[in-house]
């Protein structure tokens, strides 16, 4: 028997198909995952995200820690901010991507990916050696995504004599109200916030958003609803084997000032110098078929590469990829789908983003 969230029980009232997420028994959709999908690009929807870890770094060295072990600049975030970073090996490799909150200067929260929890953890503890602090895995926590364009005039409902603060909220910032944790962060693409609470909390909040129409959605509908907004998943689109620059995450990579000596700085400055081999870019299929995972991608006088994520896009009822390739790519490339090369686009990902096409 896996791990369960809290809400476990009412995931079975509300008749969710159950599958195994990194040792997690969790919900991959209530009947229709293009339905909840769809939900969400024009609504409303809430995903159970208790799976993912929660780690509390406190302590006089907190910033100090931070700034050595991330390789986005933390000084860059004042209180009530937060910020997606990667947490890199040594050789620049991607041990965990993971947002970063600001609480104060000696109070910062992590939130970690599901599967990666105990490895992200022992390499945090490993890294703290010199550090004057202490990191905290909550487990009391759970936590909530309540995505989609509704979502912001619903929050309030939540939360008598906030609604303004919240509605106010900029998106990578957050409020606590008591000891729960409201933030204006996602993975879908659509505008949303992220509920950090007690366990205890959980069945309830649940209920009340359910009376306010926002409906559950499964695991199915979050990996669609990211992949079209071109956001990377771990253990996909990167890893250890990989860099945020090969990643399409440079963005997340801040060199400046030079004296920030963060883990994987080194191997970060030799790839810039020597040039980037392989790109993580957007493919959109011209013909029918489906794009899936690991499928070769190749292009014309310039070698090939590999699918890291492939799906099928509701909103753009069309197959869509993110891919790593050689970096001087063109403008179409052709991907083996059942022994046939099937045209396709390459586009710079995000494919949706507030429910829009972006290319």
């Amino acid at each position: 028997m896996g791990k369960r969230t809290p809400l476990y029980d009412l995931h079975l009232k509300a008749n969710a198909k159950i599958v195994d997420f990194a040792g997690w028994e969790m919900p991959l959709h209530y009947g229709s995952q293009i339905q909840e999908h769809h939900q969400v690009r024009q609504h409303a929807g809430m995903f159970d995200v208790s799976h993912m870890g929660v780690v509390d770094i406190r302590g006089h060295d907190a910033t100090a820690y931070l700034r050595n072990l991330l390789a986005n600049n933390i000084d860059r975030i004042s209180f009530g901010k937060a910020i997606y970073t990667c947490m890199l090996n040594e050789q620049g490799g991607v041990i965990d991507d993971l947002i970063v909150y600001k609480v104060m200067d000696d109070f910062y929260r992590i939130v970690v990916n599901a599967g990666t929890r105990e490895k992200d953890l022992a390499w945090m503890q490993k890294q703290a050696a010199f550090f004057d602090i202490n990191i905290t895995e909550r487990q009391d926590l759970a936590m909530l995504a309540i995505q989609g364009p509704d979502v912001k005039d619903k929050i309030g409902m939540l939360f008598k004599g906030h609604e303004k603060g919240l509605q106010q909220l900029r998106p990578f910032s957050f409020a606590a109200i008591d000891d729960w944790f409201i933030a204006r962060t996602g993975y879908t693409g659509e505008d949303g916030f992220e509920i950090i609470l007690p366990a205890k909390d959980a069945v309830i909040c649940w209920q009340k958003l359910m009376d306010l129409g926002i409906l559950p959605c499964g695991l199915g509908a979050r990996d669609t609803l990211r992949l079209e907004a071109g956001l990377n998943l771990y253990g996909s689109d990167m890893d250890e084997s990989v860099t945020p620059l090969e990643s399409n995450l440079a963005w997340t990579v801040t060199m400046d000032p030079a004296d920030r000596d963060f883990i994987g700085r080194a191997a970060l400055k030799k790839q810039m110098q020597e040039g980037v081999k392989r790109r993580l870019v957007g493919l959109v299929l011209d013909g029918p078929g489906v794009i899936r995972n690991h499928q070769r991608v190749m292009i014309e006088n310039d070698g090939e590469g590999e699918v890291t994520s492939g799906g099928y896009a509701p909103t753009l009822e069309k197959s869509i990829a993110l891919a790593r390739v050689p970096a001087e790519i063109g403008n179409e490339c052709f991907v083996e789908i059942r022994n046939k090369n099937i045209r396709a686009q390459v586009i710079k990902p995000p494919f949706v983003r507030y429910g829009k096409k972006m290319f």
